[in-house]
Order: C-alpha cells, then structure tokens, then sequence
C-alpha cells in the first residue's frame, strides 16, 4: 500500500510562507526510513532536517505549496480562514499525486470534520485525520521534514535579503528579533514577506491610529 502522508510548516509565524507538503512511501519502505531516523521535524536539528529532505526527495514522489505571506493576507480578506487556506494547499497535493491512502496531520480542531471535508471530495480513498499524526505515523513525519525544510531555506534566503534592515529571526510573533525586526517599518511599510492580517502587525496599526 502507498500512503501519502501530508504535513504543513509555517502555520504561526508573522514571517514567511506556509508551507504544505505531501509524500508517498510505500509500506515496504517504512523499514528504511525508520533506519533513516525519520521523526517528527521538530524533533531534528536543521543540518538533519536539510540531509533528510534530500533524501527523501530522491527515494518518494512528493508535492509542495508554498503559500505566501501576501497569498495568506488576501484570501483572509476574502474570508477564507487559515484552517480552509490549508485544506485547499492539502487538495492540490492530494490531486496531484498517486496513493491508496491519506494521512493529514489535522489543522481543524475536530480531526473527524476536516476527513469528512476532504473525503466528500475525493471519494472513496482512505482518509486518517489527526492531531499529532507527525507523532504517530511515519509518512506524516517525512512529510513535516519536507515541509520545514522548504520553508527554513525560504527564510534563510529572506535572512540574507532583508539583512542591512535587520535581523527577522525565526519569523515567529514572540521571537525578540522578530518583534525588532517589524519595529523598523509602519503598518503600511511592512514588507511583502509579513503577514500585514497577524494581530501582530494590526496592533502597530491599531497603535498608529491612537498615537
């Protein structure tokens, strides 16, 4: 059976893209990857994560979406919350690919809506939805691997770009080089990589107005 598992990276930050990735391991791989040291990403070190990843792009079929920050920006403004921003990115990876089943790390807080959302569109495929399947199931976890190291070279990149501004940290709203990083611009200044629909960056707005 070929299970694709599917994961995202870049769900919180106020920086950068979020990323959504999917990939096809075969069962009779799974011995493999578990040699590999194939785990949850968080749980690895960015140099392993970045081995990983080009290994795993060599040895299985895989889908990325990169959704960025202005993508993220537009469709909330259009009503489209994160939760439906995700589950489209999952859609197309799901069309794009070929599986006998589907593992989702789910980004809905009831994991048994978000299969029933995507079961109704893909038919009669397996569908497993649920909260820490990058704990639980090997092919979820390749694909967090996939997904953050995607986007850690897409904020590297931006690191070297933005750098005679500032630091931008790891792009997340608690990150101390973050927070000085978004203090050098206005509300409309912000550059195109922030996410101007954070709270983050409406309270500068909000703060603007009062002052």
């Amino acid at each position: 059976m070929n299970i694709l598992g599917i994961d995202e990276a870049g769900r919180g930050p106020v920086i950068g893209p979020l990323i959504v990735a999917g990939i096809v391991i075969p069962d009779d791989k799974i011995p493999v990857l578990e040699r590999m040291g194939i785990k949850d990403s968080k749980k690895l070190t960015p140099t392993r994560r970045k081995v990983l990843s080009r290994k795993l792009k060599n040895m299985f079929e895989y889908e990325t979406v990169e959704i960025t920050a202005q993508d993220i920006d537009n469709l909330r403004a259009s009503d489209v919350n994160l939760n439906e921003i995700e589950k489209i990115a999952m859609l197309k990876i799901i069309n794009k690919l070929d599986y006998d089943c589907v593992i989702i790390d789910s980004v809905d807080i009831k994991p048994e809506r978000l299969k029933n959302e995507i079961q109704s569109i893909v038919g009669n495929i397996e569908i497993i939805s649920e909260h820490k399947a990058d704990d639980k199931y090997i092919q979820v976890a390749a694909a967090s691997i996939v997904a953050k190291y995607e986007r850690d070279s897409i904020i590297e990149n931006l690191k070297k770009e933005y750098r005679k501004i500032g630091e931008i940290g790891s792009g997340y709203p608690s990150d101390p080089k973050t927070k000085r990083f978004l203090e050098n611009f206005t509300y409309e200044e912000m550059p195109k990589i922030v996410r101007k629909s954070w709270k983050t960056i409406q309270n500068i707005k909000d703060n603007e107005i009062t002052e």
